[in-house]
């Protein structure tokens, strides 16, 4: 098998004969390919009046590959595409959902995004191609035309009893289905693992014959997006790849990933606008995708992170060395398993509005009262204006209820209004303050002393383990001291400030009542 097919004659421009190992930085594919459904699907598209460029055609043969037994390659591992905006990727998959449906009896496929506008966005663009002539003739008799939509419920329905079903993650779609044949996970760069338990188990009684298939599609997540489990794929299929342009065999699952050169937007770097970095990154342009609509793209895309990420298919990781100040091998030997972690001892709590006033993050710090190091948890980041209102309520709750001595508030938008409301909340004055400049201080100098002197221990918490990553000092005053600030460009690290002044609160609080405070 190689990663070519035949080229599409009838299209509204020439086809792109690139082949995919020409376009992609990165192609891995499964181990044991013998052959490929997609030829089929490939010419039920054509029948659709629809057409690939070759390297299309490349990615749809490895995602369709199949082993001896006929089984779909990369059934266990999936197919992962980290790829840009305006790069066509829910074109090809929609297309292939279209003819797999159309090919097999009573297929049912989930289309799952985080955000409902992008899960009705997709099921307007296939249910639009659904309804040209090729396509029509193959759905779902009745009123409705094969084409439902009610109620938040959106489907398209065929003759042959296949569906394809669109949904939010966010509002609950796909829990409590099963005999999936194929889940796409739209919007990778948030897709939380308890998601995935839930929805992955629902293709356990697969009816298609070559079994069952996942596609897991987007661009590369910010910092503070939950982002581990795409970022986890891809790091599973690049472990063993050689850091080239080349096509890798390996393992259960496809990875295909378009991207700029890592060092894009770096100060030795290309130009963020370089045309050919473009190029490079989206292989659409400018044969399908047309200068201005990049331009449109970068007018919505003010923050140049964002740009490097959404247009560009750069990943952090590849042009910012993260675990800038505080090495990572220190920081995994504090991690401490929830089971494991204290459940009885002293606690303190601090609170960090974000230096632009967007996020807000809270921690706990425990004293644990059978005399191990102290432990500290974030519980939290949420946007100032969603969650400040709730935080002061279950704040003020929690904090009475565990006999908490301390909370330490700091941040100049926002601390001294959120002290305020927690007093009114019936939290007493004396035990809540904003930090001081020189508490501050000695808080965050005392905190990266105690991760080299192995003095306290943590949650292994991912949102907290990716602001520890993104840290870098910020010079605070004339006399050498500093607070935390993020690598990046819109990185967060407001959960790592939060631990900071827990951990500070604890070590200078007194008398704890010791009650019950796991954290």
């Amino acid at each position: 098998m190689t990663l070519r097919t035949s080229r599409s004659q009838a299209s509204p421009c020439e086809p792109d004969l690139r082949r995919l190992s020409e376009v992609a930085r990165h192609v891995v594919i499964p181990e044991g390919i013998t052959g490929t459904l997609w030829p089929r699907v490939e010419a039920r598209c054509h029948q659709f009046g629809d057409q690939f460029d070759t390297w299309q055609a490349g990615l749809g043969e490895v995602a369709l590959a199949l082993r001896a037994d006929g089984t779909f390659a990369a059934s266990v591992g999936g197919v992962t595409m980290s790829i840009p905006r305006q790069v066509a990727k829910s074109f090809l998959t929609g297309r292939i959902c279209l003819a797999l449906a159309t090919l097999y009896p009573n297929l049912t496929i989930l289309w799952t995004a985080h955000h409902g506008r992008t899960a009705d966005n997709a099921f307007r663009n296939l249910s639009g191609a659904a309804t040209r002539p090729g396509v029509s003739k193959y759905l779902a008799l009745g009123r409705s035309g094969g084409i439902f939509s009610q109620n938040g419920a959106s489907e398209i329905r065929f003759r042959n009893g296949s569906r394809i079903m669109f949904g939010a993650r966010g509002r609950g779609f796909g829990r409590g289905f099963d005999a999936v044949d194929m889940v796409v996970f739209d919007e990778c760069q948030i897709l939380r693992e308890t998601t995935l338990e839930a929805m992955v188990p629902t293709a356990n009684q697969a009816t298609m014959p070559h079994g069952a298939l996942l596609f897991f599609m987007g661009t590369p997540p910010r910092p503070e997006d939950p982002g581990e489990e795409f970022a986890a794929r891809r790091g599973d299929a690049l472990t063993t790849k050689p850091n080239t342009r080349s096509v890798h065999i390996t393992g259960d699952a496809v990875y295909v990933e378009c991207s700029a050169d890592p060092d894009v937007g770096q100060p030795d770097g290309p130009d963020l606008m370089d045309w050919e970095q473009i190029a490079i990154a989206n292989p659409s342009y400018p044969r399908r995708t047309p200068r201005t609509s990049i331009l449109r793209v970068r007018k919505n895309l003010k923050s140049d992170a964002s740009w490097r990420r959404e247009a560009l298919g750069v990943w952090d990781t590849d042009g910012v060395r993260y675990w800038q100040v505080i090495a990572r091998a220190d920081w995994d030997r504090l991690a401490l398993d929830a089971k494991e972690a204290p459940s009885e001892g002293g606690i303190a709590w601090g609170v960090k509005f974000s230096t632009d006033g967007e996020r807000v993050a809270v921690a706990a710090a425990v004293r644990p009262t059978d005399g191990r190091a102290d432990h500290v948890e974030c519980l939290g980041v949420a946007k100032t204006d969603v969650g400040t209102t709730q935080l002061i309520e279950w704040l003020s709750v929690r904090h009475r209820w565990s006999g908490g001595k301390k909370i330490l508030v700091d941040g100049r938008a926002g601390a001294s209004d959120f002290r305020n409301a927690l007093i009114a909340a019936g939290v007493p004055k004396r035990q809540v303050s904003l930090a001081t400049v020189d508490e501050a201080l000695a808080a965050h100098a005392g905190f990266l002393r105690a991760i080299h002197d192995r003095d306290f221990t943590h949650g292994a918490q991912p949102g907290l383990d990716r602001a520890a990553a993104l840290a870098v000092k910020r010079k605070i005053g004339t006399a050498g001291g500093w607070g935390w600030a993020p690598a990046i460009e819109d990185g967060c690290v407001a959960a790592l400030d939060a631990v900071t002044l827990a951990r500070h609160a604890v070590l200078t609080s007194n008398n704890y009542s010791g009650r019950g405070t796991s954290a």
